[in-house]
């Protein structure tokens, strides 16, 4: 390992224990310690953490309810601090990465300039290649795929599973906003650190293994991953919350809101149910007009 102290941040909510199992086993050669931050599963992680990784150094962080990503993740991070951590590394309870990963992260992160975060490349098995890392540059949504292993790309932000953040990064933009929820967390956080001078990088060499959504459909040979109604609820609440925002850039909330536009359209049409689909987008579209934040209290 690179030098530079690491600490797993994993997130669990209602994990499958078998696959929570393989990515603590792929994660404990790679990092220094590990944070599990349970959101309100109520499943015994201590008996198995007990069980199968009693001289592995863990942490337990139990949730009395399921608080949203953003709210967990910074959970682990304070908990991390108490380590003196150099790097936190957050990861879903559903990636497994690859056995250097961490090593690859942590040489880009130590050899690049102004990082706020760098992030592997990931594939789902359900899919046929892994997705392209993505920013945008003028009006246009450039995909940016790798052309070999020792690649690097500059990125407008990264998904948090896999995401290596340097503390002195969060210590500069702060953490992740809790009343987001879920969706838009990392896409928020990316773009703030990039108003602070900082940047992020996809590291093309560095790879996992990562589950997106529910299972995924095939729209004239594309492949589209899919989420549940709720799921679309906050997707398109919090775009709308960080559209009204003053800060991001202008091009960005105009290239986001077109394809934003898209996938209500899709999602709308072409997913089930789809009224359910409709009826919880055009809310999210409301409460974010309207600054609705936090958990949805659904009576």
């Amino acid at each position: 390992m690179c030098a530079g102290k690491v600490v797993a941040i994993v997130i669990t909510y209602r994990p499958d224990v078998g696959v929570l199992t393989d990515l603590l086993s792929a994660l404990i050669p790679q990092v220094d310690s590990i944070v599990i931050v349970d959101n309100g599963s109520k499943l015994d992680f201590a008996a198995l953490v007990q069980k199968e990784f009693a001289s592995a150094k863990i942490t337990m962080r139990y949730m009395a309810k399921n608080v949203g990503i953003a709210a967990a993740q910074n959970e682990g991070i304070r908990c991390a601090r108490q380590s003196n951590t150099d790097y936190i590394l957050l990861m879903d309870h559903d990636s497994i990465p690859e056995a250097d990963m961490v090593t690859r992260l942590l040489s880009a992160a130590r050899t690049l300039p102004n990082v706020a975060s760098v992030g592997p490349r990931y594939r789902d098995t359900r899919q046929n290649n892994p997705p392209p890392f993505i920013r945008i540059e003028g009006m246009r949504l450039h995909r940016c795929p790798c052309k070999n292993d020792t690649s690097i790309v500059h990125v407008d932000y990264l998904i948090s599973s896999g995401c290596l953040i340097p503390i002195a990064a969060i210590d500069i933009v702060g953490e992740m906003r809790d009343d987001l929820f879920i969706d838009y967390v990392d896409i928020e956080w990316g773009l703030r650190a990039k108003q602070h001078g900082l940047q992020s990088y996809g590291v093309c060499g560095a790879k996992m293994m990562h589950t997106l959504g529910d299972m995924p459909i095939t729209f004239f040979r594309k492949i589209i991953p899919l989420h549940s109604p709720l799921r679309h609820y906050y997707h398109f609440r919090n775009a709308i919350w960080l559209y009204r925002q003053p800060w991001p850039p202008l091009n960005w909330k105009m290239v986001d809101a077109r394809r934003l536009l898209l996938k209500f359209v899709f999602y709308s049409l072409f997913t089930n149910p789809r009224l359910q689909q409709f009826k919880m987008m055009v809310l999210g579209l409301w409460h974010g007009l309207r600054g609705r934040m936090g958990a949805l209290q659904e009576s």
